[in-house]
């Protein structure tokens, strides 16, 4: 998903950066280098000859991919230690330049969002912490070639005893392990009945884990592990040999099978991507606000420069007093939350009983370059929450705030608590950062010289793309964003499946530079917010632990963008009794899951440290809406006859979903 704000990933590099050309050597060092370990004509090296071959194999690896200049140095940097000598020789070698004007000339180098600079970076860092201690990387080696050396002698021997009638005994070497097993990139069945496909599946498996092993990283600073290993990881997803093909089963057999036709219409697929400078993930033509996502009725009932103001109509005969404003991130469309009919969060809370208003964002230009976080505060949290009760009549209510907009309340909480306003009778926060220490997979992209190329950006568009966004998130989830749809688009001919979320997820949303901006340096690279009195808004300082109205705060397991354990520092920085619960899944799917599908969540007391609060946690099967909806309603006073739709000085001024989400 699209959500915690973060600079972008892939297109320009910053100076300073390395450049393709700085470092394919060492990826391309990499390829060869598996290749050659792959090679299993021979049996591996006996133990007493193991460091010849390692010297050998090292030196004919170079040898293919530079100048035989190069290839001594590589040996001689292995043999003697001299890693300086080995990064110079690759640096100036010609057929590295040439690699990175081949890259360039690439057309998918324009739609794939995968920067293999910076991969071919870590795979540098990482073999040249090898050559720092060349008797642990000959061992490794040698492990890695017996196993490989024994999947592919297993493979072969039980094809050969399918083809003379034999038994089968197949042994637990002889197929991978169950999570490889249901990898969804290697369900055709020739990928385990043909020993040629099954060999290279296999080998592949061993290479990618012996590289992703966590003694690969012992030889990188510190501060470069997970950076390293996130860029590992892009990798080990980009050479998947399901990407290509001629190692593709499937993608072979529907080309038979098409006569052809499978392949035209890939390429027509990536001629169209290349035409619009994007990936398709998903058919755009499928779905759209208004037409059968955000049919919620309701009606627009307030809108200036930066937000409209949505209230949505009564479901149930009464509702509670106390009226829900709805805080989106404004880095999104607001209608993550009210998808279809089937799994709709605003329907299901109108269901309930309660009067909800929403805030929709305006998608900024350049015209909105000055639009500062103060105004996102004052006018989609202030401003709007005034509008809320002018209408309802309610002297409080309650509020929610979503990811990125979490945060935001969080702000607006603090200042509100320094002036003595109560006008919130209790705040909701999903998947919601106060804490920046630990921000998952994100961090990858918030190094200073990232924070630098997205200002110097901003400055010159007056706000930053959303297609930049976009193209980070999905690399956080590169297997399932973008190569599945690779293979499926151009190698099956296949046209992109209809999906809502990935077709919210692919209508983006620009940031103004201003706001985004101060943002960025407040939380991801100063982290000022969990310092009382650190940061100023609105000529207030903030301090959290003033924040002592009652707040319900969700985080989910398996986030990449909100760690669960950073969203459960909210019990430990706000001042007041928070309840916090664990979804299950991600950044996403975790919140969007309404009652009567699968999930769980999992409930439990304060206590000292995210891992204590986890281990005395109880599991409960379910949708955890209908926990917060029970929670909510407890602080949401007795059942009343709805509030009209707008209001004299608020007048209704179209149906929801408005026009701000239409933009483009």
């Amino acid at each position: 998903m699209s959500s915690e704000s973060a600079p972008p990933a892939g297109g320009d590099r910053p100076a300073g950066w390395p450049s393709l050309a700085d470092a394919t050597g060492a990826m391309a060092l990499w390829a060869s280098w598996a290749n050659s370990l792959a090679a299993i004509g021979q049996p591996p090296a006996a133990s007493d000859q193991a460091a010849g071959n390692a010297s050998d194999l090292a030196a004919a690896n170079a040898s293919d991919l530079a100048a035989a200049n190069a290839s001594d140095l590589a040996v001689g940097a292995m043999l003697a230690g001299s890693v300086q000598q080995l990064r110079e020789s690759l640096e100036r070698d010609p057929l590295i330049r040439a690699l990175d004007q081949a890259w360039s000339a690439n057309p998918l180098r324009e739609i794939v969002p995968v920067d293999w600079g910076q991969i071919a970076r870590s795979l540098r860092l990482v073999w040249l912490g090898t050559l720092e201690h060349p008797a642990d990387a000959i061992a490794s080696l040698s492990r890695l070639q017996t196993s490989m050396w024994s999947s592919a002698m297993a493979a072969w021997g039980e094809a050969g005893r399918r083809w003379m009638g034999l038994p089968d005994t197949a042994t637990p070497a002889a197929s991978p392990p169950q999570n490889k097993r249901a990898d969804k990139r290697f369900v055709a069945p020739e990928w385990q009945s043909n020993p040629a496909y099954r060999t290279l599946r296999d080998l592949y498996f061993l290479a990618a884990d012996w590289l992703a092993e966590p003694e690969r990283l012992a030889a990188v600073p510190a501060a470069e592990r997970q950076r390293v290993s996130f860029h590992l990881r892009q990798f080990i997803d980009a050479t998947s040999p399901s990407l290509a093909l001629l190692s593709n089963p499937a993608a072979m057999k529907r080309a038979v099978e098409t006569g052809g036709g499978s392949l035209a219409d890939g390429l027509r697929h990536l001629l169209a991507d290349l035409q619009e400078g994007r990936l398709s993930i998903t058919d755009a033509t499928a779905f759209a606000p208004g037409r059968n996502l955000a049919l919620t009725p309701g009606r627009v009932v307030h809108r200036d420069e930066l937000i409209e103001l949505i209230q949505y109509a009564p479901s149930t005969p009464a509702v509670h007093a106390v009226p829900l404003l709805v805080l989106p991130p404004w880095i999104n469309k607001f209608y993550i939350l009210d998808l279809q009919a089937k799994n709709s969060m605003i329907r299901w809370l109108v269901a309930q009983g309660f009067t909800v208003f929403v805030v929709s964002w305006r998608n900024p230009d350049a015209s909105m370059d000055a639009t500062s976080f103060e105004d996102y505060v004052r006018l989609g949290c202030l401003a709007a929450s005034d509008i809320v009760r002018e209408i309802t009549g309610a002297p409080r209510l309650n509020v929610m705030g979503y990811c990125i907009g979490g945060t935001m309340l969080s702000m607006a909480l603090a200042w509100l608590a320094k002036r003595g306003d109560d006008r919130f009778a209790s705040a909701t926060l999903m998947v919601s950062l106060q804490d920046f220490t630990e921000v998952g997979d994100t961090a990858m992209f918030l190094g200073e010289d990232s924070m630098d190329l997205v200002e110097r950006q901003m400055l010159e568009r007056g706000y930053l793309d959303g297609r930049q966004m976009s193209n980070m998130f999905s690399l956080l989830r590169s297997n399932d964003l973008i190569w599945a749809n690779v293979v499926n688009n151009y190698l099956m001919g296949e046209k992109p499946a209809a999906f809502d979320i990935l077709s919210w997820n692919a209508d983006e949303t620009r940031m103004t530079r201003a706001a985004h901006g101060w943002y960025l340096r407040q939380t991801y690279t100063e982290n000022n917010l969990i310092q009382p009195n650190r940061v100023t808004l609105m000529g207030e300082t903030l301090d959290l632990s003033r924040i002592t109205l009652p707040a319900y705060a969700v985080g989910a397991e398996k986030d990449h963008i909100v760690p669960w354990s950073s969203a459960w520092r909210a019990t430990q920085l706000f001042g007041g009794e928070i309840r916090f619960v664990l979804a299950s899944s991600g950044h996403v799917a975790g919140m969007i899951n309404p009652p009567g599908g699968k999930g769980a969540y999992w409930t439990g007391a304060p206590a000292d440290s995210a891992a204590a609060w986890r281990k005395a946690a109880v599991a409960t099967e379910g949708s955890w809406w209908t926990d917060w909806g029970a929670w909510l309603a407890g602080h949401s006073g007795a059942k009343v006859t709805p509030p009209p739709l707008g209001s004299k000085a608020h007048p209704s001024l179209m149906d929801a979903p408005g026009s701000y989400v239409l933009e483009k």
